[in-house]
């Protein structure tokens, strides 16, 4: 790229400036924002938090004609567009919850040039009556936002996503942008092909996010360790809790409400009424839970997320990835907290075992299944174990479980020679808690009827309790040592691998079992902790008053409260205590509009209190 500054980079910066109100692009923005502007097209990989929406929003603005943005979930449309009004930006929606009207008034405006940015969901984008409508308005370029879902290998394939290779066929001097928080190298070059992006630059930023600690734990009860981790740690804090299934959403609703936290249920089996109000609650007021199957969350701007949780093992890293990457987009310390246990993995396996696909396809959602168990059980950094799987190399972080607590390895070959052994004498008929009970020298009824007492492996494993086997058990699955024949009632079975381990030709290291401990608070964790090691006690004070400004302004004007300004404005604001409009104007996040709209109020505020 040339040194000299263009006219359009000029714009471009004083869009930022004065709309957005930052002071500065980061990363590879201004190179994207140039990029595009010039009528180039690009993929942006960028991670959750990382500014991926001004890559698209300031080209819209500089370019002639109105900025398509493909967005797969209608829900978040009215906050995107709320916040892009909250800065002057003209923007607007097209989809089924607008009345006739007001969808003929949007496309009168569309054709007019009256508008700076319209959010399309693609499956209404694909109708004959949309693409004429695209075709009477000038389009200054197509924003194709969460591009991972043309994948259909990945977590979060979308059909309709497929048939956007429209674009480029019927309006090819239009830029297209298609960007994304995850995509391993095959989801990317399946963007490429299916998008027709095979022109495009690539622009790849760092999938960090070192303000996220990564914690998966043993699980044990893990409805009470949650409860236990939130308590500790996220008492009165906005976070997210998945689940694999819809039940399960449900009950731990429940089990959280019941237990003094405000929490709320979202899965596909809801009505869309009761979802959209679930989902509206917890982006606009402060400290809610959301309980979920991973049908909620794409697109979801809430910054003060403080903490994602899964009760489940999610099916890959790009999942766990996209799912975590939603806490902490504030940049505030966040956490991404997990319970896991052999159940998990056979539940998953057995999934990709029974559903309908086809071998390929399972083989592949099996390969995403075993990365997954490996961060599960990397004795090593988990925060490099991520960033290696998408390709990017780094250094142990010092801020995730393993990093704090590094777990202790042994030689498990003995161990596993005793598993495997016992697997092989009940003729690979049975599950674990059977082979347990025998490892164990348990006389249950099973084992006596099935006369596995007289096994001469009965009770050679005695020396450890069954919550320690089932941790080898796993991880002897997760090294592909042990397969699981899920259509005979989940019996595990050896695979060729373990007769290496059975001859005692190949040493295996395990993990040391830990007992989950009961979670402890860390001072740094809370985001009102947070905000206090970052401001004087007088400062503390503005930026609650400040907070509480902000909810009630949201309430008046019925849009979420980070809507007008984030928490991280909120802070700068307190510790600048502006007297006049000119000393607010430099604060990070105050852009012209939002300076006419809340300025004065702010500085009344700000007086009233000193």
């Amino acid at each position: 790229m040339s040194n000299l500054v263009t006219v359009d980079q000029e714009r471009a910066l004083h869009l930022l400036q004065t709309v957005f109100g930052y002071p500065a692009f980061r990363a590879q923005q201004g190179q994207i924002v140039d990029h595009v502007v010039g009528g180039g097209d690009a993929l942006v990989l960028m991670p959750t938090g990382g500014g991926k929406s001004l890559c698209y929003q300031i080209p819209a603005l500089i370019r002639n004609g109105v900025g398509i943005v493909i967005s797969p979930l209608i829900a978040l449309m009215q906050d995107q567009v709320d916040a892009l009004a909250e800065v002057g930006v003209r923007a607007a929606f097209l989809n089924s919850t607008q009345s006739l009207a007001e969808a003929l008034r949007i496309e009168r405006m569309m054709r007019n040039n009256e508008l700076d940015l319209v959010y399309i969901a693609p499956e209404r984008l694909m109708t004959p009556r949309c693409l004429e409508l695209l075709s009477a308005t000038p389009l200054a370029l197509f924003a194709i936002d969460e591009a991972h879902c043309v994948s259909q290998w990945g977590h979060d394939f979308r059909p309709e996503y497929i048939k956007l290779s429209i674009l480029h066929e019927r309006f090819p001097d239009v830029p297209r942008i298609a960007l994304t928080a995850t995509a391993d190298q095959q989801t990317r070059e399946e963007i490429i092909h299916r998008l027709q992006l095979e022109n495009a630059l690539h622009f790849i930023s760092s999938f960090d996010r070192p303000n996220i600690r990564y914690q998966i734990i043993e699980k044990d009860n893990g409805r009470k360790q949650l409860l236990d981790f939130i308590q500790a740690q996220h008492a009165g804090d906005a976070g997210i809790v998945y689940c694999l299934s819809r039940k399960k959403v449900e009950e731990t609703a429940e089990f959280l409400n019941e237990h003094g936290i405000t929490a709320l249920p979202y899965h596909a089996g809801m009505e869309q009424k009761d979802r959209t109000r679930n989902q509206a609650r917890f982006l606009r007021e402060d400290g809610i839970v959301m309980t979920a199957t991973i049908a909620f969350g794409m697109g979801i701007d809430k910054p003060d997320v403080r903490f994602v949780a899964h009760l489940d093992l999610p099916k890959s890293i790009e999942g766990y990835y996209q799912e975590t990457g939603r806490a902490g987009r504030d940049g505030a310390s966040a956490n991404a907290w997990m319970a896991y246990g052999l159940q998990d993995v056979v539940q998953q396996r057995r999934m990709i075992a029974e559903s309908e696909a086809n071998d390929a396809y399972k083989r592949i959602q099996g390969a995403k299944l075993d990365a997954m168990l490996g961060l599960c059980e990397t004795i090593n950094c988990r925060r490099t174990h991520i960033l290696e799987y998408f390709g990017q190399a780094a250094l142990a972080c010092g801020n995730c479980d393993t990093c704090l607590t590094p777990p202790r390895s042994f030689d498990g070959s003995v161990a596993a020679q005793k598993i495997l052994s016992t697997i092989y004498r009940v003729d690979q008929r049975f599950a674990a808690g059977h082979l347990i009970d025998v490892l164990r020298g348990i006389d249950t009824e099973r084992v006596k009827q099935w006369r596995h007492d007289q096994l001469s492996t009965f009770g050679i494993g005695s020396d450890k309790s069954e919550a320690e086997w089932r941790t080898h058990l796993r991880q002897l699955i997760a090294l592909g040592l042990i397969t699981v024949d899920y259509e005979n009632y989940s019996a595990l079975k050896l695979t060729e691998s373990s007769r290496a381990v059975l001859k005692g030709e190949v040493q295996i290291q395990l993990r040391q079992y830990r007992k989950a401990e009961k979670a402890v608070k860390h001072k740094r964790q809370s985001a009102k902790d947070f905000a206090e090691s970052q401001l004087s006690e007088s400062e503390q004070a503005i930026f609650e008053r400040l907070r509480w400004w902000r909810v009630e302004t949201a309430k008046a004007h019925n849009i979420a409260a980070f809507i007008i300004f984030h928490d991280s404005t909120l802070r700068e604001i307190a510790k600048a205590k502006p007297r006049s409009l000119a000393d607010l104007r430099g604060v990070s996040g105050v852009g012209a509009k939002k300076l006419e709209s809340y300025g004065e109020d702010l500085i009344k505020l700000i007086a009233d209190f000193s």
